[in-house]
C-alpha cells in the first residue's frame, strides 16, 4: 500500500545522509528524500526488529510451568522474568533513544541486535534462576530499540497527513508478533524445548542485523543529529549520552498523562496474558503449552486489526477538525481513542475475570477467547494514536518522546506485573481483573483531560513542541 501519492525529490537513494548536508529550506522537502518504495523498505525493516521485543517476551510466557520444572523452582519466580525483560526494555528504550537522537537511527539498532543475539543465546543455555534473569535482561534491553527508535523512523519520513496511517501500519507488522510469538513458543516447548525456541530467536535474529547491516539507510532529518550540530558549532563531540535525559520530556503534562494512560491500558494485556496458564489453563484444563499459546491468538488478532484502523481513522480527524477549527490542534488525533479506551478495554477485561470467575466449560473458554480479541483490538484503538501524537508534538525528539513514553509506562509496568500471580492467587481473578478494568477508565480520563486542554497544558512546559 503506498502511504504518498507526492513526487520524491532528486534525492532518491538510500543512502545515509552526509553529516555535513545542511538543514532542509522547506518543510515538506524533507519527507520526500525517499520514494514511496524506498519508504515502505525502510518501514519494513524497524519493523521487522519491533516485532522482536514480542517474541522476546510472547515465546517466553507459555513456557512458565516448563521453565520452572527445568530449573526446579516456581512459576512465580520464573515470572519475574517477565518484569525483569520488562524493566530491561524500559531502559533500553531510554539509552536506544538518546543515542538515536544524537548518533542517528542506524548505529542504535546495530549495536542493540547483537546484544540480543548473545543474551537469546545466553537464556537458551541458563541452567540456573540467576543464569536466567542476568541473560534475560541483555535480551530485551537489545531488542528494546525496535518500537521507539522504529516510531522515530516513521515520524523522520512521513508527513503529518500521512503519520497516522504510517504509524498504524508500522504498529500492525509488529503486532503479528503477539498474534503468533506465543503459539510459536508453545508449540517449541511442548513439542521440543523451551530452549530451542531462545536459541532460534539467536539465530534469526543474526540474519536481522546482516539485514539491516546492508540495507537500512540514516532516516534523521538532516542537521537534526546531535552529532551533526556539535560539529557544525565547533563543539566537542560526545560519546556518552545520558540514557535518563529523554525522561526530562515528562515534565511536560501531556506526555506524563499519556504515558501513564497508556500504562493503565496496557496492564490490562499483562494481567490477562501473564498467568494465563494459572487461569485461563487451570479453570478450563488446559497444561498442553501449544494450546496456551493458542490462547493468545485472539488478542494478537486485534492488535493487528486495531493499530491500522486507528491510524486511518486519527488521520481523518486531524485532517477533518484542522478544516474545522482552521488550525492544527494536535490532540484532535487522540479523539481516535474514545472506543478503546472507554468501552473495549476496561469492559473486556472485567468480563475476562466474571468469566472465568462464574463460568465453568467450553462456554467460558470461547467467551474468554472473544473478550481477549476486544481487548488486543481496544488497546491499540488506544496505544497507536497515542504515538503518533507524540510523535507529531515532538517530531525533532520523536524517538525520545516514544522512548520517555514507552520506557516510563515499562519501568511502572515491570514492577505491576510482579503483583498479578499473587494477587490472583489471594483475590481471585474477578477481583484482580475488576481492579484492572477500573484503572483503564482513570487512564482514559487521562486521555480526555489531554484532549479538552491540551494546549494549556503544552504551555505549562514547553519541552520542544512542534508548531506547524
Amino acid at each position: 500500500m503506498t502511504f504518498s501519492s507526492e513526487p520524491p525529490s532528486q534525492n532518491t537513494t538510500n543512502e545515509i545522509v552526509d553529516e555535513e548536508t545542511p538543514l532542509v529550506p522547506h518543510k515538506n522537502d524533507v519527507y520526500n528524500r525517499f520514494t514511496p518504495s524506498q519508504k515502505r523498505l525502510i518501514v519494513a525493516m524497524p519493523a521487522c526488529c519491533g516485532l522482536i521485543p514480542f517474541f522476546v517476551g510472547g515465546s517466553f510466557i507459555p513456557s512458565i510451568p516448563q521453565i520452572a520444572k527445568d530449573l526446579g523452582t516456581t512459576g512465580d519466580v520464573i515470572s519475574l522474568g517477565v518484569s525483569i525483560s520488562v524493566f530491561a526494555a524500559s531502559v533500553g528504550s531510554l539509552c536506544g533513544a538518546a543515542y538515536s537522537t544524537h548518533y542517528g537511527r542506524r548505529p542504535v539498532y546495530l549495536t542493540g541486535l547483537p546484544l540480543l543475539i548473545v543474551g537469546s543465546l545466553g537464556v537458551a543455555f541458563a541452567r540456573t534462576v540467576p543464569e536466567l534473569m542476568i541473560w534475560r535482561f541483555m535480551q530485551a534491553f537489545g531488542a528494546s530499540p525496535g518500537i521507539s527508535v522504529g516510531a522515530g523512523v516513521v515520524g523522520d519520513i512521513y508527513c503529518l497527513e500521512e503519520r497516522g496511517t504510517a504509524m498504524g501500519i508500522f504498529f500492525s507488522a509488529i503486532l503479528v508478533g503477539p498474534a503468533i510469538a506465543p503459539l510459536i513458543g508453545g508449540f517449541m516447548a511442548h513439542y521440543a524445548s523451551w530452549r530451542v525456541m531462545q536459541a532460534l530467536l539467536g539465530l534469526v535474529n543474526t540474519f536481522v542485523f546482516i539485514w539491516m547491516f546492508i540495507s537500512f539507510p540514516e532516516t534523521s532529518h538532516p542537521g537534526a543529529r546531535g552529532i551533526e550540530k556539535a560539529r557544525l558549532e565547533g563543539g566537542n563531540v560526545r560519546w556518552f549520552i545520558n540514557p535518563l535525559r529523554p525522561l526530562a520530556l515528562l515534565r511536560s503534562p501531556n506526555i506524563l498523562f499519556m504515558s501513564i494512560a497508556g500504562f493503565f491500558v496496557l496492564f490490562t494485556d499483562y494481567v490477562l496474558l501473564v498467568p494465563i496458564a494459572y487461569t485461563i489453563g487451570e479453570r478450563y484444563d488446559i497444561s498442553n503449552e501449544f494450546l496456551i499459546g493458542a490462547c493468545f491468538l485472539p488478542v494478537g488478532i486485534g492488535n493487528m486489526m486495531g493499530a491500522p484502523l486507528a491510524g486511518r481513522i486519527s488521520d481523518r480527524i486531524v485532517v477533518q477538525w484542522r478544516e474545522k477549527r482552521g488550525r492544527w490542534y494536535p490532540e484532535d488525533r487522540l479523539r481516535a481513542t474514545f472506543w478503546g479506551a472507554l468501552v473495549f478495554v476496561p469492559l473486556s477485561t472485567l468480563f475476562c475475570g466474571l468469566l472465568t470467575e462464574y463460568v465453568p466449560g467450553t462456554l467460558g473458554l470461547v467467551l474468554n477467547l472473544i473478550c481477549f480479541f476486544f481487548n488486543g483490538l481496544g488497546v491499540d484503538l488506544v496505544l497507536s494514536p497515542a504515538a503518533a501524537y507524540i510523535v507529531d508534538v515532538l517530531r525533532d525528539r520523536s524517538a525520545e518522546g516514544m522512548a520517555s513514553n514507552n520506557g516510563f509506562r515499562a519501568f511502572i509496568t515491570s514492577f505491576a506485573i510482579s503483583g498479578v500471580l499473587p494477587s490472583i492467587d489471594r483475590y481471585g481473578v474477578a477481583v484482580t481483573n475488576t481492579a484492572a478494568a477500573i484503572l483503564s477508565w482513570v487512564g482514559c480520563l487521562m486521555i480526555w483531560t489531554v484532549i479538552a486542554y491540551g494546549d494549556k497544558m503544552r504551555g505549562w512546559c514547553d519541552v520542544g513542541f512542534t508548531r506547524e
